[in-house]
Order: structure tokens, then C-alpha cells, then sequence
């Protein structure tokens, strides 16, 4: 359930067109999601399809000393195993780094490294298969402490002022665990070779043409030779940015010459894709008296597993956000990412800036107790707004009304306790034993600052391709972008602005592939704006090209019309290596949480009674699919804080399963009190505000807040563990 009001800013342009800009249109595909029939990857099939399965290290570093495919070659129904010495072209790829290998060279640096592939008529036969390959490994020690790693991934300080003492000292050491994407739909696609000796890769994927750049090298093909059709994707948040099975099923497909599927179990899927980085963080704050912030000192160690996939990034977001929305004249902030031999990690929604929000937040609730102030006060206190400097010397050039949307936070009403004798409302449900005695309430706040697009001068631009027809005599629109559908709504949101802007309802939005200009990844809560953009743009060229006319008219005088536009939005710069100084980000966007819990002290049960939340999204495209945004990263952020952990014991994962990695259900999600805010950004298409990532940020150190104030204890490790509270 959800309570929702919108606040209105700045007043901007009344759109009125149906399922237009500001409505919540149908997503075309919602009718196929709720009653099971929408194909996602893992339904793909064509006549004559072998299988493909992948050969896993059961070790965290080892040695390769030899490899022997002949048990499995002996199996019927094998058509072929291969190893990197079957690699056609180039042996490593990497989204910022090529330091991965396409399957083991010499040696395995994680548990699930893939060592050898199998093609084979059926998907268990290729698994058995897979199996039979005898490997002889030569173990080693794993590094596994990020401390004691030695390997760095990237070091950036952010540093300003020369102040270091205060009146008021707070220090904390903190620590967040290692997250799992969680998507529904693992990973999969179907690789078929082509007439011309290329490869067509239909696959669940963010980012088409990244994934394209990085295949065709690998597969000694020109890029033209790689073309990449997006298949049904079941959600994302960041672990689809890096190649899994894509470069697999390819080079299986050219060497049977036949169709080749791949499609990942559950387990293999943990093994499969990138995690949230762990992080390790020593934090010092120091104030006046009256809460004022003078300095932050702040030590970010990220773990980035075996490879760097988006770890420099990672580090970049961790440390220019690292001491929050506050106004702090003096840093000393330092992030660090290492290589380890734990799963890779990298992309995951809010990256950088969820574990360095969980650290400043705890600090300021700190902070607020050493002052004698609110939870709240501190944060007002200290708040930036428009006008306001970054900690990296970014100026904050649009709306950032924190201390506002605080106040409009704390006075929203609070939930009423459970009602007497209903377990069902107690912690536990009715399986608790201490029947309520031992319960205690809690209320904690949260705040993030999340920025939005790609930053530190990444070329970030997005393509669209638009076209107008007449169609059994009325005008018809086709949109044309890269784009990944993952599950947010952007589909959706595409067809509205072409509704919006050309006034004809009657919009198809094509398959998304790389036949068209790049749209860059689904991450970043960038594709509003930047495929938004590019889309809005396309339609303004394609309506010049009316000449004043209506449509139809238009249409009938020049017939069909068609125009491709590409949308960058403003410059951004990298980070200075010794100061941090820059202007890094495109766009930030807040939000800020307020958690109520009871907790079981005894049993250390947390049942989350009520999440609220302000946020200010500049424009609300899609009223709907907003609100589902929130209410996903809020529910993202609650698993950080109470349940999902990765435990990794010496490099091996020991619960690669949905039995054991817990995620919230819709019995843990509490009912949500939304305050949504529209101050629209003055650089951005329609004045929106990517609002995908920042809920995940500020939930969870709010719940943890909350868990806190009921419990008495400090708690500086999160998900919260049952133990942590009752054996305290």
C-alpha cells in the first residue's frame, strides 16, 4: 500500500496528449509479465539448436596444469569442448579494463571462473558433460582480505581545506557486505552464426554496443559482424553491464556452424555475474558544539574481486559522494578499490555511493547524539542546496531543497502500534515465541545523494532513430533505439515522449539492437534522460519536417518521415588524482527515508512497520512507474540492511541459492508514505531527475538507524544478523 503525494515546483509545460508525457501510460508488456506468457531470454529456441554449458573452477586462485576433454568428447550427443586456445581472436575483455579472460589462461583467480565450454544437443547432456572434463589444478593460497590485498584497482583522494580539529569528534568503523543483484531472469541467450561468417546474439543484456565492442575482438570479427538484438530481459541493476555467457554461445555457435543456446541455472547464475563491492570504512567527523560540520576524514576500501569490471567508477562515486548532501569545508577522504580472489564485483544500483552513504549516515546519527540534536536537526542543519559545493568543488546548479524534503519527512505521520494479540504483526509472525514482551519500536532517517549519468568525462550520449508513416491511412510512429529494456519501463516512457511531441497516440517502440546508434548502458538512472533526450529531439526534427502542416497532411504531401538524432548531455570531467577536485557529475539527485521497526531484542527479529520517503525527481514522466521505482530501491536497500549478504568464506561462496541468499518478500516490504517533488532541473530534457538509484542509497541506513534506536546498540555492520541484537 501507498500513500503518494506530489508537490510541484517550478511550474513547467502542461502536457495534455494521451498516455503522454506526466501520465501513467500501459507498459505494453505488463499484460504478458502478470500471466507468465512474456519471453525472456531464457525462452528463446530455433529449430536445430545445440546447448551450450560452461565448465567452472571449484577453486579461488589455483594454477591450471593441464586440461583433458576427452571423457567428455566421449559422451553422445557432445559436439564439442573448448578451452582459451580455441579463443579465435583476442583472450581478455573488460568494460574499463581488458584484464578478463574469455575462459581460464593458466590459471583461475575466483570460484566460478569459466575454464571450458561444451556444446551438445541437450542442456543436461552439456552439463554432464561440462562435468566429465578432467582439470588438474595446482591450489594456492587466495588473497581474500581486501586489507591485506596488494593488487589496486584505483586510490582517489578528495581533499580540501587544512582544519582537522573541532569540539566535537565522532569516529566510526563500518562495514557492508557483499550484495546480489537478484534479478529474476538468469542469464541467457541464443548465439546463430550468419551467411556472411558472423554471429546474430539475441540476449538479456544492459548495454548492446558495449557488449558488441568487447565480443567482436574476442571472436576476430569486425563490429559489423556482431549484431546484437536485445531478447526479454528480467531485470538487471548492474550485474548485466559485464559479459557473461555472450562471447560463450558465439564462439560454440561459429565452431558447430549452428544455432547455440545458453541459458544459466540459479546457482551458476551467483557465479555468473558481478555483486556489490564489500566495503571497509574508518570515518571521522568532527563539529562545533551546535552540530555545525567543520571537517570529515573518511578511509573507503572496496573489495573489487578478481577483475576490475566498473570498479574504478565505483571508487570515483565512493569517493566524491562521500561525506553526503552536507556542507563540509575541510575533507580528507581517500577510496580504494583492490583485487582480490573473491567474485568479481561491480555494477549494482547506486554503486559507490551505497556503501559510503551507509558509513557518513551512521556518522551523522553519531554525530547528532554527541551534539544533544535530532537525527533530523543534524541533517538540516548541515544540508546543502542549490548553490552549494560538492566536497569536489562541483557547484549544485539546480534545486536541492534536503532541508525541506527533511522537514516534510519528519512531519508525516507515524504508524500506530500493532494491534494487540494479531502475532501477525509482531516480528517473526505467528512463529515468534515471545509473544510481543520483548518487542521494541524504533525510528530511524536516511539521506543520499546519488549522481545520475555517466561521470569523470565519459563520452555519455544516447541515439535515436524515429520515423512517421502513414499506416492504413493514419500517421504512425516508430521509435528506434538501442536502449535495454530491463524491466524499468523505459519502453514505455520512449513511447510517451513520442506521443508528447508529435501528437499522434499511435507509437511503436522497435526491438531494441544495435542495427542503430548507441544508447550506452541501463544503469546510472540515465536513460530518461539521455535516451529521453535523444528520442524528444528526433521527434522535434521529424515535426520540422512537417512544415506546419498536421500529420496526416504532412505525410500524405512528403510521405514517410525520418530522422536519427543523438542527445549528450552537458561535459563531465575526471577527478583531479590528488585532489579529487572536478566538475565529475552530469546531474544529482536526493532522497531521504524515514524507517519505523519493531524489534524482537531477545529473539533479534526486525519486523520494518513503515517506510516513508521524500524525493525530488524533477518531472515525474510516468507518475506509476515512479512510484515503482521507489518502492524497488527502497526494497533493495531494506535487503542491504537486514538480509542479503553473499557469505564468502575463504573465497568460496557458500550460499549461491535463493534458499539461503534471503531477499525481501512482499510479506518483509512494509507499507510506503511517498512525497514526490517536482523542481525541475533546467538542463535536462522535460526538467527530470534520474530517480531509479536514490531510494536504494538512503533506506538502508535508515533502517538500520531504526534498528539502532530500538535496540541501544551501535550496529556498524550491515545486513543486520539476527545475533548482532540478541546476542549483544
Amino acid at each position: 500500500m501507498t500513500d503518494t503525494a506530489y508537490t510541484a515546483g517550478t511550474a513547467g509545460t502542461a502536457y495534455t496528449t494521451p498516455s503522454g508525457v506526466g501520465e501513467s501510460a500501459r507498459r505494453p508488456d505488463a499484460t504478458l509479465k502478470v500471466t507468465g506468457e512474456f519471453a525472456y531470454a531464457s525462452d528463446l529456441w530455433i529449430d536445430g539448436m545445440a546447448w551450450g554449458a560452461t565448465l567452472r573452477s571449484p577453486h579461488p586462485s589455483a594454477w591450471i596444469r593441464s586440461i583433458d576433454p576427452g571423457p567428455a568428447l566421449k559422451i553422445a550427443g557432445v559436439h564439442a569442448v573448448l578451452t582459451h586456445e580455441d579463443v579465435p581472436g583476442e583472450k581478455f575483455y573488460g568494460l574499463d579494463l581488458k584484464d578478463q579472460p574469455v575462459l581460464a589462461v593458466g590459471q583461475v583467480r575466483y570460484q566460478g571462473e569459466p575454464v571450458a565450454l561444451v556444446a551438445a544437443d541437450h542442456p543436461e547432456t552439456a552439463r554432464r558433460a561440462a562435468a566429465a572434463i578432467v582439470v588438474e589444478y595446482e591450489v594456492r593460497e587466495p588473497v581474500t582480505d581486501p586489507r591485506r590485498a596488494t593488487e589496486i584497482v584505483r586510490r582517489q583522494p578528495v581533499r580540501a581545506g587544512d582544519t582537522f580539529e573541532a569540539e566535537v569528534v565522532v569516529t566510526g568503523e563500518y562495514e557492508v557486505g557483499m550484495q546480489d543483484q537478484a534479478f529474476l531472469g538468469p542469464e541467457a541467450g541464443l548465439a546463430v552464426p550468419a551467411e556472411d561468417g558472423g554471429v546474430d546474439l539475441f540476449v538479456a543484456t544492459q548495454w548492446l554496443h558495449v557488449d558488441r565492442d568487447q565480443l567482436a575482438p574476442c571472436l576476430g570479427l569486425p563490429p559489423e559482424k556482431v549484431r546484437l538484438t536485445l531478447s526479454g530481459v528480467g531485470g538487471a541493476f548492474g550485474a548485466r553491464e559485464d559479459l557473461s555467457m555472450q562471447v560463450h554461445a558465439c564462439m560454440l555457435a561459429l565452431r558447430l556452424g549452428r544455432p547455440v543456446k545458453m541459458s544459466y541455472g540459479r546457482e551458476e547464475s551467483f557465479f555468473g555475474h558481478v555483486h556489490r563491492h564489500p566495503a571497509r570504512m574508518r570515518y571521522e567527523h568532527g563539529a562545533t558544539r551546535d552540530g555545525r560540520l567543520v571537517y570529515v576524514k573518511a578511509d573507503i576500501l572496496l573489495d573489487g574481486g578478481a577483475y576490475c569490471s566498473s570498479s574504478p567508477a565505483v571508487v570515483g562515486n565512493a569517493a566524491s559522494l562521500g561525506v553526503g548532501p552536507y556542507e563540509v569545508p575541510n575533507v580528507d577522504v581517500v577510496a580504494t578499490g583492490v583485487y582480490t580472489n573473491n567474485p568479481p564485483c561491480g555494477a549494482m544500483r547506486g554503486f559507490g555511493a551505497v556503501q559510503a552513504c551507509y558509513a557518513y549516515e551512521s556518522q551523522m546519527d553519531r554525530l547528532a547524539e554527541a551534539c544533544g540534536l535530532s537525527p533530523v536537526e543534524i541533517r538540516v542543519r548541515n544540508a546543502v542546496t542549490q548553490g552549494s559545493r560538492l566536497i569536489t568543488g562541483q557547484l549544485i546548479d539546480s534545486p536541492a531543497p534536503l532541508a525541506d524534503m527533511l522537514r516534510d519527512l519528519e512531519a508525516m505521520p507515524l504508524p500506530g502500534g500493532p494491534p494487540d494479540g494479531d502475532l501477525r504483526a509482531l516480528p517473526g509472525g505467528v512463529s515468534q515465541t515471545t509473544h510481543g514482551e520483548s518487542v521494541r519500536r524504533g525510528v530511524g532517517y536516511g539521506v543520499g545523494i546519488k549522481n545520475i549519468c555517466f561521470s569523470e568525462g565519459f563520452d555519455d550520449y544516447s541515439t535515436a532513430r524515429v520515423r512517421v508513416e502513414l499506416v492504413n491511412g493514419e500517421p504512425h510512429v516508430t521509435v528506434h533505439t538501442a536502449a535495454a529494456e530491463v524491466g524499468q519501463g523505459l519502453v514505455t516512457v520512449q513511447a510517451q515522449i513520442a506521443r508528447t511531441e508529435l501528437g499522434i497516440p499511435d507509437v511503436t517502440v522497435a526491438t531494441a539492437d544495435t542495427s542503430v546508434g548507441s544508447a550506452g548502458s541501463s544503469s546510472a538512472s540515465r536513460q530518461s534522460y539521455v535516451t529521453g533526450g535523444a528520442v524528444r529531439a528526433a521527434c522535434e526534427a521529424v515535426r520540422a519536417r512537417f512544415g506546419g502542416l498536421p500529420a496526416r497532411e504532412a505525410l500524405e504531401r512528403y510521405g514517410p518521415i525520418e530522422e536519427t538524432r543523438e542527445y549528450r548531455h552537458r561535459p563531465t570531467y575526471p577527478m583531479d588524482p590528488v585532489t579529487g577536485q572536478g566538475d565529475s557529475h552530469t546531474q544529482l539527485a536526493l532522497c531521504v527515508h524515514r524507517a519505523v521497526v519493531d524489534v524482537d531484542v531477545e529473539l533479534g527479529l526486525v519486523k520494518v512497520v513503515e517506510l516513508a520517503a521524500v524525493q525530488d525527481v524533477g518531472r515525474v514522466l510516468n507518475p506509476q512507474a515512479l512510484e515503482g521505482q521507489i518502492h524497488g530501491g527502497s526494497a533493495q536497500g531494506l535487503g542491504l540492511a537486514l538480509m542479503e549478504e553473499i557469505q564468502v568464506r575463504d573465497g568460496v561462496v557458500a550460499n549461491p541459492s535463493f534458499t539461503d541468499y534471503l531477499i525481501p518478500t512482499i510479506l518483509d516490504m512494509p507499507p510506503m508514505q511517498l512525497k514526490i517533488l517536482e523542481n525541475p532541473d533546467p538542463a535536462a530534457p522535460y526538467g527530470l531527475r534520474g530517480a531509479g538509484e536514490p531510494p536504494t542509497l538512503s533506506s538502508t541506513p535508515a533502517v538500520a538507524a531504526a534498528v539502532r534506536a530500538a535496540t541501544g546498540l551501535r550496529l556498524t555492520r550491515v545486513p543486520i544478523r539476527p545475533e548482532d541484537i540478541a546476542l549483544s
